[in-house]
C-alpha cells in the first residue's frame, strides 16, 4: 500500500523529532512549508513556549517582491533577529519532514546569516 505525500513527511517528521528537541538552552527552529508561504517558530519544548516566530504572510515581508526561495531567505533572516532579541543564539534545525533543499535549505541559510548557530 503506497503512502500519500503527507502520510510520508508525517512519517519522517516523527522520525527526526525522536532525535531533535527544543531545550531552554538550545531551542528547535521548527519549519512549515506551505505551496504558497512558508512559516518558522523557535521554540522551547520542555516549556512548551514558542520563544520568536516568523512567516511570509507578516507584513514587512509580505510587501517584499522575490521568488518563494527569496522569501524564505527572508523568513529565516525575521526569526534570527527576533530571537536574537530574545537571547537565543544557539539553536537544533527541525525541517519538519522536508528535505534539506530549496526553500528549508534558503530559511535556514537566511537564519545562519543573521547571526544563529545551528
Amino acid at each position: 500500500m503506497a503512502l500519500t505525500k503527507s502520510e510520508r513527511r508525517k512519517r519522517i517528521k516523527n522520525r527526526i523529532r525522536k532525535v531533535v528537541s527544543g531545550t531552554e538552552a538550545r531551542p528547535r527552529l521548527s519549519v512549515f512549508r506551505s505551496n504558497k508561504e512558508i512559516y518558522a517558530q523557535i521554540v522551547d519544548d520542555v516549556n512548551g513556549k514558542t520563544i520568536s516566530a516568523a512567516s511570509s504572510r507578516d507584513k514587512d515581508i509580505q510587501s517584499s517582491k522575490g521568488t518563494k526561495t527569496e522569501i524564505a531567505a527572508l523568513v529565516g533572516k525575521a526569526v534570527a533577529e527576533k530571537a536574537l532579541k530574545a537571547g537565543v543564539d544557539t539553536i537544533s534545525f527541525d525541517r519538519g519532514g522536508y528535505l534539506y533543499h530549496g526553500r528549508v535549505k534558503s530559511l535556514a541559510e537566511g537564519a545562519r546569516e543573521a547571526g544563529l548557530k545551528f
